[in-house]
Order: structure tokens, then C-alpha cells, then sequence
């Protein structure tokens, strides 16, 4: 096989990078300028009612739509005393101020009279506005001002607004408030963990630098994207989440490997030499866990759920854009600071130039990490057992997860809306829940229809699962087709007494009533039927999610490594991992652990997100991943070389542990910020996030892996003929063919080389074909590899000449 033959994607690209790294920067930029003003014209496209209708909820929905009776949005002002007793008169003349100010509203389709509460202390005005549901909150603005107004204009009152559009005004306020804090957190600790690792703020600000542009680059290409996948509200959150971490990750996997490649050819290659070799080995591996992610989170889209979809989205466009700007930009930003090194190191002198490329690549964890090592290297059956053990316990608190729908029960009370709403609610309990019992059936049954609904209120009026107080009135459509009857419940929505009244109208009440009447399609609807039906689909829909999820890893490991064993295990590894991260998940929201040592507000939440555990599972498969490909990808190295399968392990583990850990603690760092978010989802994904990055890191890849694959041998390649060639050549005989090609002189602008390439770690150093006790003749791994062919066949081989001054002869 050629050289040519075997350049492979990355270094191909790293090639042109680096010989016009200019013309990549600029390039990279403007195609990060060219993603936002594309997204800016797209603009994004939110997600309808329609696009979140599931079930006998979105059955119903759908009949009340086709009858222009769908429920409209509401907003709901309360008018209250300050201190003591309501002054019915100033009240009176407060709502009917706010009456006349919002009558004028182009938003507002009606005004209903002001409604009392049972005590006299609170005054109620339903405001109803114009147009679906879900867009109410891009219109609710000018609501806010005229109560505003109103507020200003009779201060002895208290005069507030909520409802469901005002409510999620104030959840984005606080969620820009919340990303505005994680980015605080984050990116400081992020740029001490980099300059920790490399000791340069340069070469610290490289990967923020990537990082940030890329997440700009993917908010652009997920507004173009939700044309397709219409955007739930959560993109901008998981772009900033992801982006950040993997953009991270990415840029230190290979810079790190840069400065190995770099101490190791001790000056004897160019900067676009060194560039190359790390494009053939952490290059590829990017673009192989990259990849892994993007087909991982792309299985969300099985679920057939519009916030699937758009988390599945955006994980996509921010994983992408990070495997793009490492593969793409980062070769030349290498290029560059590498030639202003080389630059600076030959003004410094010969010596001080060895030292500088010494400290460059010197592993300084090494030796710790070998330590660290030993245990499963050594008593491989012992660790794995007590490691097995620890992961399980870790995980059986899973087993007792309970589900539930996030909604306004578990919204941070700091929202002044949601604050509002709980005095609402307190003062017209009737208001907690509702449900609609919606008919459509021939319009000569209309009559029919009304009497069993009216049938059917009466019934729930003497049942105490609902409103007493509260007088049911049956709506029906102009055609006759359909007709809709609402019923309330004085329990909160998340209550077990307002998910047992949606029970009692199914099971019971509507087969009693409407469900008899003939030719009748009769639909439940409302916040509890809606939050039931979605868990059900959500169930129903996990089995194929899961299963595409566990063959598409299995399948990828498999193509990777060529190894069946691996892609098992890979599986196997995975779920422990995210098994155990569930189990911490749920002591500590769950059962309010959270709560004790940190003080969050988990006992609001009663349980873990229904959305949580499914996008934890496709998204942890995917990072878990990053690690695997890195580090099987240098254990496998060493194996190529002929090293045996335990040294292997050890050397491969030891190689990474350095830049694996640091990885890791930028990846924390990141998801560590979102548990002080606000919001209940988020916090709960970042702690899962964080928990199991940390059980990845520390206790997957240092005990668990190690352990098995020392166990398991020359089997943990099975069936791969590449590897069972290597285990039976003599040590050192087989070499690197990625770095091989990457480094190969006849690339490129046909530079020369200063001097031979030293051996990769752990590569026996070969001796001279003329039996010299001269300088190493086998410049690169490419002529290292034809004359260890040559050897192994009885050939003769040849070298160059080298004179003392370092400067080659070309003969």
C-alpha cells in the first residue's frame, strides 16, 4: 500500500490546514460568521401545539381545534391589599381600570368580570388572549405593562399577573439569568484547568477560543435546522451545555497529542509534520467519538417526540460544528504557534531546545497513574470484582426511579409569576387542575352529546375528587360536531388526587355518560391527561430507542477496533456507568439527599424529569465513547507494536490518563455549573452529567476496563487479523501505518526533515541495517515500517547520511 493510499480523511485535511493555515483561520471564521447570519435570516421555528399533541390528550386537542373550541391561553390578575383587610371599592375600581386598559389590546379576545374569592381578600380578572396556546408567551408583553400601568396608578394595592404565558416569560428570564451564571462558573475554571495542562495562556485560550466560536457556529445551524425539527425551547440550553464541554475536550485530545508528537521528534520534524501525526491519531479518533455522539443522540429521534427531536437537535449541530473546528481550524492554529516555538527556541540554542520539547510532551502524571494502575494490572480478578461491586451499589437506588413531568409544581418560586400563581391557586383552589371531556360526533346528535356531558358534570359534582363549588357548561361547536365540557379539581397537578380524578373520568365517568352515545369518539384532555399520555408514549417508544442505541455502539465499536469482544464490553461498560449515575440521580433528587448537604429545592420535584433519563442515555453513551475510542485507540497502538496484551493496557492507559483526566474535569466543571441552574430538568441533567463523567473517568477506565482487558488477553480483539498478526510478530516488527502516512516526506511542499524521528513510546529502538554505531538511520515511521519489511524478508537495507552538524545528505 502507498503512502498516499493510506492518508486518511483527517490528516488529508490537517495537510491543507497547516500548509494555508491562514487561509484556514479566516475560513473557519467566516464560516462561524456565515452560521449566524444564515440563522438570523432563517430564523427559528418553535414548535406548534400541534407538534406536541400526543395521545387521547392530543386526540382531543385536535376534536377541539377542528370546532374552534381549543382551550385559549389565559392570564389572570389578581388584586389584592397590601396589609390587612381588601378595600372592596378601590379593588372594584383597580379591575376596572385594568378592564378598560386591556379591552384596547389587539392580543386580548376578551375580558370576563372580575370573580371574588371565597374570603373577599382577593379580586380575580380572566384575561383571555388571541391566538394558540403555545405562542401566547411572545404576545404576553404588553399584558405585563398594562398591569404594570395599573399597579402604578393605585399603590395601596397589590396588582399582579399570572398564567401560562406570563409563567413562561419569567421562566426565560431566569433561564438567561441561570446561563449567564454557568458561563461565570465555567469558563474561569475551565481556563485554570487549561493552564494546568499546558502552562501557556496561548495554548489555554485555544480551546475556549474553538469552543465559543463553535457553540456561535451551532446556534446558527440549529435555527436553520428547526425548519426540520421544530425547536422545543431547549436548544440553546443543550448547545450551551454540550458545546462547551465537547468543544473543550476535543481541542485538548489533540493539542495534548500535538505535544507528545512534538517532545518526541525532539525537533527533527516541522511543525506540519508533527500536525500530521497527531491528525492520524487523535484526529481520527475525534472524528470516530464525534460521530458516536451524533449517531447516539440521533436515536432520539425514534421517540417521535417534539423535545427529543429538538434536544436530539441540538446535540447534533453543537457535536458537529466542535468535530469540525478540531479536524479543520485547529491544525493551523498548531501550525502557526508552532512555528512562532520553533521560531523563539532556535534564537534560545540547540540545548534549550531539547528542554523545551521535553517539558512539551512530559507526561507528568505518569508515574502516578501507574500507580494508580497497579491494582488491575496486577490482581485483575480482585479489582474488577470490588469495582463491579461498587458500581452496582451505586446503581440499585435506580431500580426505585419514579417519573414525572416537570410543570409549574416544580418551577422555582423565585419566579414572581409562579409566586403569583401559588397565591392564585390559594385563594381559588378550583383553579389547581382542569380537564376537558371533549365529544365529536354527528351534528344530529348534538343534543345527545350535551345532555350525557351535562350527565357526566353532575356525576363529578358529588364526587370529591373535584370542584364542588364549580358549574360545569357545555360548549358546543357551530356545526354541532363537536362539543367540550370542562371539569376542575382542587388538588395540584402533580397531586396523586388529580392524576386518580383522571382515572375516575375515563375509567368510569365517560363510559357511564358520553362514551354511550352511539357513534361518539370521546377524548380526555387537560394538564394531568396531557403529562399521563406523555409518559405513556414515552414508555412505549424507550424499548426502540434503547435497542438502536445499544446496536448502533456495538456496531461502531465493533467497526473501529474490528473486535466483537470490545463492542460487547464497550455496551456493557456503558450501562454500568449510567446505571450507577441513575442511582446517584435518584438519592439525591429523588429522596432529597440535595437538598440536605446543598440545599437545592429537590423535594419540588417528587421525582426525576420523564425527559431526563432517556437524554442521559443517549448523550452519556455518546461522551462514554470519547473515552473508549481514545483510549482503546492507544492501548490498541501498543499492541500493534507487538507489546504484550497486559503491558499494552498499562502503556495505552498511562499514555492517556493525563489528558483523560483533564478531559474530565473540564467536562464536570461544565455540567457542575448547571446543577445551580433554576431549572429542575437542567439541574438533574447536569448532576447525572457530572456524576458519571467522574464514574467514567476514575472508576470505568482505571479499574474496570483495565482489568478486563488484561483478563480477557489477546481475546479482546477477537476476530481481528491485524491484531492476531501483531501478537504473533516479534516485538517492535509492527508499526503505526496512521503514523506512518502522516509523517511521511513525500507530503506536502517536499520539505526536508531534520533528522530521524525518534521511536513512539515504548517502540524498541531499532538499530542500524549497516551494523553502525552511527546515529538512528530510520528517519520516519515510513521507512522505519519498508525496512522492517525488508529485515523480516533478509533484505539489505539503506539509510541516509548524516553529517555532525544534524543537517541531512541526501544520497
Amino acid at each position: 500500500m502507498s503512502t498516499a493510499e493510506r492518508r486518511t480523511l483527517t490528516v488529508r485535511v490537517a495537510n491543507w490546514s497547516g500548509a494555508h493555515p491562514w487561509r484556514a483561520i479566516i475560513g473557519w471564521f467566516l464560516f462561524v460568521t456565515l452560521c449566524l447570519v444564515a440563522g438570523s435570516m432563517a430564523g427559528t421555528r418553535n414548535a406548534t401545539t400541534e407538534d406536541y399533541r400526543v395521545g387521547e390528550a392530543g386526540r382531543a386537542e385536535a376534536f377541539a381545534a377542528e370546532g374552534d373550541l381549543q382551550r385559549r391561553p389565559v392570564e389572570q390578575i389578581l388584586v389584592r391589599a397590601r396589609s390587612g383587610a381588601l378595600d372592596p371599592a378601590a379593588a372594584r375600581a383597580a379591575a376596572d381600570d385594568l378592564t378598560a386598559r386591556m379591552k384596547d389590546l389587539p392580543e386580548v379576545l376578551r375580558v370576563d368580570p372580575p370573580v371574588r374569592s371565597a374570603d373577599g381578600q382577593v379580586l380575580r380578572v380572566d384575561v383571555t388572549m388571541a391566538g394558540p396556546e403555545l405562542e401566547a408567551r411572545g404576545h404576553v408583553a404588553p399584558l405585563l405593562e398594562r398591569t404594570a400601568a395599573v399597579q402604578r396608578s393605585h399603590p395601596g394595592l397589590v396588582v399582579e399577573e399570572t398564567g401560562s404565558a406570563s409563567i413562561s416569560k419569567g421562566l426565560d428570564r431566569q433561564r438567561g439569568e441561570d446561563f449567564t451564571l454557568s458561563e461565570a462558573i465555567a469558563l474561569p475554571v475551565t481556563l485554570v484547568t487549561l493552564l494546568a495542562v499546558f502552562g501557556s495562556v496561548l495554548m489555554a485560550g485555544v480551546p475556549l477560543l474553538l469552543a465559543l466560536s463553535s457553540i456561535a457556529a451551532s446556534m446558527g445551524v440549529a435555527m436553520v435546522a428547526s425548519h426540520l425539527f421544530p425547536d422545543a425551547g431547549v436548544g440553546s440550553s443543550v448547545i450551551l451545555l454540550i458545546g462547551l464541554a465537547v468543544g473543550v475536550d476535543y481541542t485538548l485530545f489533540y493539542l495534548k497529542r500535538e505535544r507528545e508528537e512534538r517532545a518526541r521528534a525532539q525537533g527533527r520534524l516541522d511543525s506540519e509534520a508533527v500536525v500530521r501525526l497527531a491528525a492520524a491519531t487523535s484526529g481520527r479518533a475525534i472524528m470516530v467519538s464525534g460521530l458516536a455522539v451524533v449517531v447516539s443522540s440521533a436515536t432520539l429521534y425514534l421517540a417521535a417526540d417534539v423535545i427529543f427531536s429538538s434536544l436530539a437537535t441540538a446535540t447534533i449541530a453543537a457535536v458537529l460544528v466542535a468535530m469540525a473546528s478540531s479536524v479543520t481550524v485547529l491544525p493551523a492554529l498548531l501550525v502557526k504557534i508552532g512555528q512562532r516555538s520553533e521560531r523563539r527556541a532556535g534564537r534560545q540554542g540547540g540545548q534549550a531546545r531539547t528542554r523545551r520539547w521535553a517539558r512539551a510532551g512530559r507526561p507528568g502524571s505518569g508515574r502516578a497513574w501507574s500507580v494508580l494502575l497497579r491494582p488491575a494490572s496486577r490482581h485483575p480478578v480482585i479489582t474488577l470484582c470490588v469495582a463491579l461491586l461498587l458500581m452496582g451499589a451505586l446503581a440499585l437506588p435506580a431500580l426505585g426511579m419514579r417519573l414525572r413531568v416537570l410543570n409549574r409544581d416544580s418551577h422555582s418560586r423565585q419566579i414572581q409569576e409562579v409566586s403569583a400563581w401559588d397565591r392564585l391557586t390559594g385563594a381559588f383552589p378550583d383553579m389547581r387542575t382542569r380537564h376537558q371531556v371533549v365529544v365529536r360526533s354527528d351534528p344530529a346528535r348534538a343534543g345527545q352529546v350535551a345532555l350525557a356531558l351535562r350527565d357526566l358534570g353532575r356525576r363529578a359534582g358529588g364526587d370529591p375528587l373535584f370542584a364542588a363549588n364549580f358549574r360545569p357548561v357545555v360548549q358546543t361547536s357551530a356545526d354541532g360536531r363537536i362539543s367540550v365540557l370542562e371539569l376542575r379539581v382542587p388538588y395540584r397537578l402533580s397531586s396523586p388526587e388529580a392524576a386518580e380524578s383522571l382515572t375516575r373520568i375515563r375509567r368510569d365517568l365517560v363510559p357511564a355518560t358520553a362514551g354511550r352515545v352511539p357513534g361518539a369518539e370521546v377524548a380526555v384532555t387537560g394538564d394531568v391527561a396531557r403529562d399521563a399520555d406523555y409518559l405513556a408514549n414515552q414508555d412505549e417508544k424507550l424499548p426502540l430507542v434503547v435497542g438502536f442505541l445499544l446496536l448502533l455502539t456495538f456496531v461502531m465499536t465493533v467497526v473501529v477496533f474490528r473486535s466483537v469482544v470490545l463492542g460487547l464490553l464497550g455496551v456493557a461498560l456503558n450501562l454500568l456507568s449510567v446505571a450507577a449515575a441513575f442511582g446517584l440521580l435518584v438519592v439525591f433528587f429523588q429522596h432529597g439527599l440535595a437538598t440536605t448537604l446543598f440545599g437545592f429545592d429537590a423535594s419540588a420535584t417528587g421525582g426525576i424529569g420523564s425527559r431526563v433519563p432517556l437524554f442521559l442515555l443517549v448523550i452519556l453513551f455518546g461522551l462514554s465513547m470519547d473515552y473508549q475510542v481514545f483510549v482503546v485507540s492507544r492501548i490498541r497502538e501498543a499492541a500493534l507494536r507487538g507489546v504484550p496484551a497486559r503491558q499494552a493496557v498499562v502503556e495505552g492507559l498511562t499514555a492517556t490518563a493525563g489528558v483523560v483526566t483533564s478531559a474530565a474535569f473540564v467536562m464536570v466543571t461544565v455540567f457542575t455549573a448547571f446543577v445551580f441552574l433554576h431549572l429542575a430538568e437542567l439541574k438533574q441533567i447536569g448532576f447525572a452529567l457530572a456524576t458519571a463523567v467522574l464514574l467514567d473517568a476514575f472508576v470505568i477506565r482505571v479499574l474496570i476496563l483495565p482489568s478486563a482487558m488484561t483478563l480477557l488477553g489477546r481475546a479482546s480483539w477477537w476476530p481481528s487479523r491485524e491484531m492476531r498478526r501483531a501478537a504473533s510478530s516479534p516485538p517492535g516488527l509492527e508499526v503505526s501505518r496512521a503514523r506512518d502516512a502522516a509523517a511521511s516526506p513525500t507530503w506536502g511542499d517536499g520539505t526536508a526533515r531534520r533528522g530521524p524521528l525518534p521511536p513512539a513510546a515504548g517502540e524498541p529502538t531499532l538499530t542500524p541495517l549497516h551494523g553502525g554505531t552511527g546515529p538512528d538511520l530510520l528517519e520516519t515511521p515510513s521507512k522505519r515500517f519498508d525496512i522492517d519489511v525488508r529485515r523480516r524478508r533478509g533484505e539489505a537495507g539503506t539509510g541516509r547520511r548524516q553529517d555532525n552538524s544534524g543537517e541531512e545528505d541526501h544520497a
